[in-house]
C-alpha cells in the first residue's frame, strides 16, 4: 500500500445505497478504506461522512477525483478531499489577551496541530507578545479605528489571498469582523468567546458573572457569520464555579477553558472532522 492517506468528507441528501456507491467508487480505483465516520440527519434528510482511505498500489488520485465527480454529480454531493500530509494555511488574529496564542504555538511547535502558522496579525504591536517564540512567523501590527476598519480589513483580505490562507483563526481578536469580511470567510474563520448561563456582554464578563453568583462559566468555538456571535457551534465546554471563587478565579479558569475548546475546534477542522448543516455542525470526533 502507498504510504500517503487521504480524507475524503462530504454532504448530499440520503438515500440508500450512498456508502456502497462511495465505497465502490474508491474500490474501483484501487482505494483502501482505513477509517470511516457517517450521519443521516433525519429532521434534515441529510447524509453526511467522512472517510479515510489510501491506495494499495500506484496512487491513484487523478482518477480517484475523476471517479468521485461523476459520482458526486449523481448524488447531488457536495465533498472535499485532502491528503493528510497538506497542512492547512492558518493566520491567527490577537488582541492584548495571548493566552489562546500561546495555546497554539505550544501544539504547534510540539506537532500536536499539524498547520503552517503563515501569520499573526494584531491590533497591538508586537511588543505585546516579547515573551513568546515567533521566529519564523510574519506579523503584522494592524492597528484599527472606527475611521480606519474598512481599511485594516482589506489589508487583513490581502494577506488572506496572498498567503492562500486556509483557515482564519480568532484567538481572542477583541475586533468585530464586518458583514462582509465575514462572508468572505464563511467556513474558514473560527472565533472563541466565553459564554455563561445566562450570558453577559460588555466588559469584564468574568466579572459579571461573579456579581450574578453564576454556577457554570464556559467558552464556544464557532465559526464566525455576519451574525455576531450565531454561527455554527463546533465546540463548547465548561466548569463549575462555587461561591468561594473570586473573580479572578474566573478568569483563571475561563482562559483555561478558551483554550482547550478553540484549540479542539482547530483540530478537528484541520482534520476534516467538521462538515456544515445548515446553521449546526456535525463533528465526527476521535
Amino acid at each position: 500500500m502507498t504510504a500517503s492517506s487521504y480524507i475524503l468528507t462530504f454532504s448530499c441528501p440520503n438515500r440508500p445505497g450512498i456508502v456502497a456507491a462511495v465505497a465502490r467508487t474508491l474500490f474501483d480505483v484501487g482505494g483502501n478504506i482505513q477509517e470511516a465516520h457517517q450521519y443521516d440527519d433525519v429532521e434534515t434528510n441529510l447524509f453526511f461522512a467522512r472517510i479515510r482511505f489510501n491506495f494499495v498500489a500506484n496512487d491513484n488520485l487523478t482518477a480517484c477525483r475523476v471517479a468521485l465527480s461523476e459520482l458526486a454529480e449523481g448524488l447531488t454531493m457536495q465533498w472535499k478531499l485532502r491528503a493528510t500530509s497538506d497542512k492547512a494555511r492558518v493566520l491567527i488574529l490577537v488582541s492584548r489577551f495571548d493566552h489562546c496564542l500561546a495555546d497554539l504555538l505550544y501544539r504547534w511547535r510540539i506537532g500536536e496541530l499539524a498547520i503552517d502558522i503563515s501569520g499573526i496579525v494584531s491590533n497591538h504591536p508586537g511588543e505585546t507578545y516579547v515573551h513568546h517564540d515567533l521566529s519564523g512567523i510574519a506579523f503584522d501590527h494592524l492597528p484599527v479605528t472606527p475611521q480606519t476598519k474598512e481599511q485594516q480589513e482589506a489589508r487583513i483580505w490581502q494577506i488572506v489571498e496572498d498567503r492562500q490562507i486556509d483557515l482564519v483563526v480568532l484567538a481572542r481578536y477583541m475586533q468585530i469582523l464586518s458583514d462582509d469580511l465575514s462572508t468572505r470567510l464563511a467556513g474558514r474563520c473560527i472565533n472563541i468567546h466565553h459564554s455563561f448561563l445566562p450570558g453577559f456582554k460588555g466588559a469584564k464578563p468574568y466579572h459579571q458573572a461573579h456579581g450574578r453568583g453564576v454556577k457554570l462559566i464556559g467558552a464556544t468555538a464557532h465559526y464566525v457569520t455576519a451574525d455576531l456571535d450565531e454561527g455554527p457551534i463546533i465546540e463548547q465546554d465548561v466548569e463549575r464555579i462555587s461561591h468561594q471563587d473570586r473573580p479572578d478565579d474566573l478568569v483563571r479558569k475561563g482562559r483555561d477553558i478558551e483554550r482547550r475548546v478553540l484549540s479542539r475546534a482547530v483540530f478537528w477542522h484541520i482534520d476534516g472532522r467538521v462538515l456544515l448543516n445548515g446553521r449546526k455542525t456535525v463533528v465526527f470526533r476521535d
